[in-house]
């Protein structure tokens, strides 16, 4: 009989994660064409969530029948709930399946994503005034994610 993970389909080689009004137009654009053109089958969500709404199903599906995911962290990346929702199921799955997790620090320095310092304590502080339950399953996967070994583009007009 087969594993729960072996026997899990996959569907996609790359989930692709990203703050939209961040990179969609930019970073994210550039970095989903080369995968593509390399072959790779990437998951690239089109449609925005709206604010508060929950991970669909759909989201939530394309990440676990994923191999690895790709988290640009940009600088608003901790202010769209929507986001670190999806950081939370991914992080999750990094750890109940060994789900593979790439980060690229994205315009921000990694060491204010592991210490949520910055623009990231900011949209933080604004996440518990607001008395939401799952603020320190959010946090603890940001700070994970933050620790993670990734690649940190520091800009400027060609970083594609």
């Amino acid at each position: 009989m087969a594993s729960s993970s072996s026997s899990r389909q996959m569907k996609h080689q790359v989930f692709l994660s990203f703050r939209g009004e961040d990179t969609r137009l930019n970073f994210t654009s550039h970095l989903l064409k080369a995968l593509k053109d390399t072959g790779i089958n990437v998951f690239f969500d089109e449609d925005t969530l709206e604010k508060g709404e929950q991970l669909s199903l759909a989201l939530s599906q394309a990440i676990a029948t994923s191999n690895l995911s790709i988290i640009v962290l940009s600088v608003n990346y901790a202010s769209s709930k929507s986001c670190l929702v999806e950081l939370s199921d991914i992080m999750d799955r990094k750890d109940t399946e060994g789900h593979i997790v790439l980060p690229i620090f994205y315009h921000v320095d990694p060491s204010d994503v592991r210490n949520l310092a910055g623009r990231f304590k900011t949209s933080f502080d604004v996440h518990e005034s607001e008395k939401l339950d799952q603020v320190q399953q959010w946090q603890a996967a940001f700070v994970e994610v933050g620790k993670l070994k990734g690649w940190h583009i520091e800009g400027g007009k060609f970083d594609r």
